[in-house]
């Protein structure tokens, strides 16, 4: 099958003159497709790079749609405060669901280059994210996948990334604390489900010795940043398989 490629325009006003949305179908026609492919998100990205009509379409109901279909309990979660949206969008949400952001060299993780690539399935935990918070900071709810593994990375070893969402980042412990401490944002890195900026829970000194554990990683090789929406990434270097066992033994 060859790969269609669609240049994004961006002509579309939203308005009901609109040349771009003659023709369209329906709202909850869409939805209804969509519903059958089983909410796709390769081809809802491929559709939001029609023109804006689709691109807000895709934003405000199909990514939406995703997340709940993809992870409803979290998704409930979530909402539970009231919020009728998440922070930082259903978009973000969803590329956070399926994708693990890498690193380049020079970049947040400064000495490894791993390309970022989709993932099929992964396991968010709200109890793992406790382990992630100093204790002072627990009341907070944090959801953290399970590491996306990559082995044998030269002298780095076996590098796992993580990445997870704050649930009401804006009011939460962890902010607060960052700003107490005048935590600095990071001067050119932006998160890359959001393109919000980052703070360095290494740099703010937040990161408890729990979250090695939890990982299965090397307690002094764990770092992770946190976004102003509060979407969380981070890397650790992994124990050997056997010596991460008795970890979890001590856990």
């Amino acid at each position: 099958m060859e790969t269609m490629i669609l240049t994004k325009q961006y002509r579309c006003i939203h308005s009901s003159s609109c040349q771009c949305k003659k023709g369209h179908l329906s709202e909850d026609v869409i939805f209804l497709v969509f519903q059958q492919l089983n909410w796709n998100p390769k081809l809802i990205a491929t559709l939001s790079c029609v023109c804006k009509w689709f691109d807000d379409l895709a934003k405000r109901v199909l990514w939406k749609a995703f997340c709940w279909a993809r992870a409803p309990k979290m998704m409930l979660d979530l909402q539970s405060s009231g919020s009728h949206s998440v922070d930082g969008n259903w978009r973000a949400l969803g590329k956070l669901l399926i994708y693990c952001s890498g690193c380049t060299k020079g970049g947040l993780f400064n000495n490894i280059h791993i390309p970022g690539h989709f993932v099929y399935k992964t396991r968010f935990s709200r109890t793992s994210g406790k382990s992630f918070l100093l204790p002072q900071c627990r009341t907070d709810i944090l959801y953290v996948s399970d590491p996306c593994e990559h082995l044998d990375q030269g002298d780095e070893g076996d590098v796992g990334f993580f990445r997870g969402i704050f649930k009401s980042f804006s009011m939460s412990k962890v902010r607060k604390m960052l700003i107490k401490r005048g935590a600095q944002l990071h001067p050119t890195e932006v998160c890359p489900y959001c393109k919000a900026k980052l703070w360095s829970m290494q740099q703010a000194e937040m990161i408890p010795q729990s979250a090695s554990c939890r990982l299965g990683a090397y307690e002094d090789c764990v770092e992770y940043y946190v976004c102003l929406n509060g979407h969380v990434l981070g890397i650790c270097t992994l124990l050997p398989l056997s010596d991460s066992e008795e970890v979890s033994e001590l856990e």
